[in-house]
């Protein structure tokens, strides 16, 4: 199983990167961190691009890192653009079995009025998508 890992700039999840070493032990997998900086115009980004692909940078860094130290090996990829185009043509490339996300950490109502990646992942992806929750996010 090939497993593709969305690591989302400046949010903190070791919890993702947990249930996907989770995974790989299990079916023996590897694993494609991607991490995208979010900025479709850097014209029009309130900072310049290299600030948002350092973020990403970190993100995909901190992935890769948990992984090899529960002896995973893991690639690391920093993509621009919108992540979700970029997620889905990454898996494309990858040839994933299987994209891993984290949940919105928006509140609900933000969520909805603001659109949430996992979701349009869902949407949109022909490939299974596993969205993994905050394990101590109150239900």
């Amino acid at each position: 199983m090939h497993i593709v890992l969305g690591a989302k700039p400046e949010a903190d999840q070791p919890w993702i990167t947990d249930a996907v070493a989770d995974l790989v032990r299990q079916s023996g997998g590897s694993v494609a961190v991607v991490a995208v900086d979010e900025v479709e115009l850097e014209r029009l980004a309130a900072a310049p691009r290299s600030v948002f692909a350092e973020r990403a940078q970190q993100a995909a860094s901190a992935a890769v890192q948990r992984l090899a130290a529960v002896g995973i090996e893991a690639s690391q990829t920093v993509l621009s653009g919108r992540p979700l185009q970029q997620i889905l043509d990454f898996a494309d490339q990858q040839q994933a079995d299987l994209i891993v996300v984290g949940s919105s950490t928006r509140p609900a109502v933000a969520e909805r009025l603001l659109g949430s990646l996992p979701l349009a992942l869902i949407e949109k992806s022909p490939r299974p998508v596993l969205v993994i929750t905050h394990p101590h996010r109150p239900r």
